[in-house]
């Protein structure tokens, strides 16, 4: 199923804002690997790929992801799952593929930089950015202007889903309407509360989420007393621990991410913890949170999007293989979104983000053989062939709807054992 890809090394020399050659599989933004064609920002229409105009070609992917700042901590890793398709293909297909990346360093100012510097390398689609926050300002800013495919792996905030994207912007998350939900569902029923307050952090990915969950708390007959907004990388939270933990709510969900969280729970465990149960969402979901924390975290439950597709063992494997540790939160997403987005390349027979896009409902949705991660090489040469694939992902199937998001998605419960995140449930939504 999978096989050893002994490159780790090699992966781990790379520098955090671009790549250079993996012996003719990765290349920087201004080598085209010999092949033919020539880069574009926009243009194509969808053409259908034949042997003749696409075989043997360089097929160019930038990659968007937060490697330093808020999220650095988890953004490093799906990084690794958004590079991982070239370099288990290198040497395994007619193509090359050049994969340039980039550091959105959690700042919407910074994600906008690095998407520039992708699209005027010649990039026509991008795997990120992360964060909401980020990807919302990022896509109406820079790809969506210079017709640039989008396809983020973690960005899940609903409003993703009603952007004027032209149709350039997809993403292998769920939205946060269905994690409001979830929360909801655990805390009222799994935890039995009926009176919950909410800490997020400031930015569209946490006023959204933790408004979902309200609306979906209050449905079930619960009262969410407070929604407390934070900063990110504050010195000290107790102003917004107090407001929040005011009247005595027998829950708090903290929406947030890994360097914040990090003050925020030692605040809390110092001066506030009385009983209450927590509950974290996705962009806390990391393993080194409770040792960072000094704390074993006992009372935190978490939810995050589930990676559960067909093709998630293969994909497990072959993650564990070139990284040496198991894949964690979103990182089968950034797989398979970069995996999607390079055989809409093949379709379109060049590197135009129109004929991307034109290309990715084809790549990804029934209709034709079934490969997955296991047989990426072979689902190459029968796209190149003209031949229609069906992508059954790590993450999940990976059909997108007309909004570009996902038909259907499942959501992990975790509760923290031994300092460490553990499935203990999950949920499915679609079909």
């Amino acid at each position: 199923m999978s096989r050893k890809l002994n490159r780790r090394s090699v992966l781990k020399g790379l520098g955090v804002t671009g790549m250079a050659g993996l012996a003719g599989c990765m290349g920087n933004g201004d080598n085209n690997g010999g092949a033919t064609d020539t880069p574009t920002d926009s243009g194509g229409g969808g053409a259908t790929a034949t042997p003749t105009d696409s075989m043997g070609r360089t097929l160019r992917q930038g990659v968007l992801l937060p490697l330093t700042g808020d999220l650095g901590s988890l953004g490093q890793p799906i990084r690794d799952g958004a590079i991982l398709p070239a370099a288990q293909l290198e040497g395994e297909t007619s193509f090359t593929i050049d994969i340039q990346q980039e550091d959105t360093e959690t700042n919407p100012q910074a994600g906008i930089s690095g998407a520039n510097t992708l699209i005027n390398n010649g990039y026509p689609a991008i795997t990120g950015p992360a964060s909401s926050g980020v990807n919302l300002q990022v896509t109406r800013n820079a790809m969506i202007p210079n017709s640039t495919v989008g396809v983020s792996p973690s960005s899940t905030s609903p409003a993703v889903t009603t952007l004027d994207d032209d149709d350039y912007i997809f993403r292998t998350c769920p939205s946060d309407a269905l994690q409001g939900r979830v929360i909801a569902q655990v805390g009222a029923e799994s935890l039995g509360n009926s009176t919950a307050a909410t800490m997020y952090v400031n930015n569209s990915y946490g006023q959204a989420l933790s408004q979902s969950f309200a609306g979906a708390f209050e449905e079930r007959g619960g009262s969410v007393s407070q929604q407390v907004a934070f900063q990110k990388e504050q010195s000290s939270y107790s102003s917004q621990l107090e407001t929040a933990l005011n009247g005595s709510p027998d829950m708090l969900v903290v929406i947030g991410y890994p360097a914040s969280g990090v003050q925020l729970f030692r605040d809390y465990y110092s001066d506030f913890a009385s009983g209450e149960d927590i509950v974290v969402t996705d962009g806390l979901i990391a393993n080194d949170l409770p040792d960072d924390v000094d704390n074993d975290m006992g009372n935190v439950t978490g939810t995050a999007p589930k990676a559960s597709g067909p093709g998630r063992e293969a994909f497990d494997s072959l993650y564990q293989d070139e990284y040496g540790r198991a894949p964690g939160v979103f990182n089968a997403q950034a797989y398979d979104a970069t995996a999607v987005s390079l055989l809409a390349n093949i379709y379109a027979g060049e590197n135009s983000g129109t004929a991307i896009r034109d290309n990715m409902r084809r790549a990804a949705n029934p209709d034709g053989e079934e490969f997955g991660p296991d047989s990426l090489a072979e689902a190459f040469e029968t796209a190149a062939a003209g031949d229609e694939v069906n992508y059954q992902g790590a993450s999940s199937s990976v059909n997108f709807d007309e909004n570009g998001d996902m038909a259907a998605v499942s959501y992990g419960i975790y509760a923290i054992e031994d300092r460490d995140f553990v499935e203990t449930d999950s949920v499915q939504f679609g079909g």
